[in-house]
């Protein structure tokens, strides 16, 4: 007796539930990808950043902890409004992004995401955020964010990142807005202490950029983008970095006073502020690669130690 076999009919059975299995798998990695690549359009390890000087300021502002809802409601609105203008911001930085060796792999240059898509994602976050805070927070919040967004989008993209090497010096100014939008949030409206912690950003942010500027230095000269180690060489960038290195420790001893903290953010401030000018003073005498790098990885860590003990000495000993 002949061994059993299947009929011819049933073979090819198995076929095609594998091959289907791989189209929707296919798929799925497909979809995946073009989420990642939409999310980066938002440049979320900038948006961290920028919101950890919110909550800070809140909490100082309400002189403790405010509402869990309306710190919820600021955050995401912040989220949206700040991922709307670094999608815009990519829009309109992608035909330097291409030229780049750092940034040639973001999403325009790369291919993976149309062009359109980006600036119709971008208007559609900053609206949706700026709707957001206005219905849920307050108009003086949604107004600073609306604000940010159009200083960042179009007067940093459009105008000044391509015309002086002061531009992340000017362009700083949306950086620093997360702090007023959490204060006006809390009070509707800004202080002399929310003026200063604006003034400790903005002055933050060009030793911040320029040290990574000097290690970008070849990228920005091919790419046409007059940053300050290119316009004005290494020495000179690292003799700016120093005199706002002195400016912002200074601005933190000035919050301190008029903020009425007490001595957690008094040691964080002076321990880190310490650090910020002696990597700054390091620079100076030697602009190497490797002491550039090490002031814009301390010069990150600064900032939210800075603000993180303002938010511990608030709820701790405020």
């Amino acid at each position: 007796m002949s061994s059993l076999t299947v009929p011819d009919s049933l073979e090819p059975l198995t076929e095609p539930r594998s091959e289907r299995s791989r189209t929707r798998w296919t798929s799925l990695r497909s979809a995946g990808a073009a989420m990642r690549a939409y999310i980066a359009l938002t440049k979320p390890n900038i948006i961290w950043l920028l919101l950890v000087t919110t909550v800070p300021a809140m909490a100082v502002a309400n002189e403790g902890w405010p509402s869990t809802w309306l710190v919820t409601a600021t955050l995401l609105g912040g989220m949206l409004t700040a991922g709307g203008a670094n999608a815009i911001n990519q829009y309109a930085d992608r035909d330097i992004d291409a030229r780049m060796e750092r940034t040639r792999g973001r999403p325009l240059p790369s291919g993976a995401v149309p062009a359109r898509h980006a600036l119709t994602l971008g208007v559609a976050l900053a609206a949706l955020g700026t709707a957001w805070l206005m219905l849920t927070v307050n108009g003086a919040a949604a107004a600073l964010a609306l604000a940010a967004v159009v200083w960042y989008a179009a007067v940093y993209s459009y105008l000044l990142k391509h015309s002086t090497s002061q531009n992340i010096v000017i362009g700083g100014v949306a950086g620093a807005m997360p702090p007023l939008i959490g204060w006006a949030a809390v009070t509707g409206d800004v202080s002399a202490a929310s003026l200063l912690l604006f003034l400790i950003v903005v002055n933050w942010t060009p030793p911040h950029f320029w040290a990574l500027s000097l290690l970008l230095a070849d990228d920005y000269r091919a790419a046409g983008v007059p940053m300050l180690p290119v316009v004005r060489g290494e020495a000179e960038t690292a003799r700016q970095i120093l005199l706002y290195s002195y400016v912002v420790v200074g601005l933190t001893f000035a919050f301190w006073a008029v903020a009425g903290l007490s001595l957690i953010y008094l040691a964080a401030s002076s321990g880190g502020g310490a650090i910020f000018v002696w990597l700054a003073l390091q620079l100076r005498a030697d602009t190497s690669a490797a002491r550039a790098r090490r002031l814009f990885k301390h010069s990150t860590l600064y900032l939210a130690l800075l603000f993180g003990a303002m938010f511990l000495d608030q709820l701790l000993l405020g």
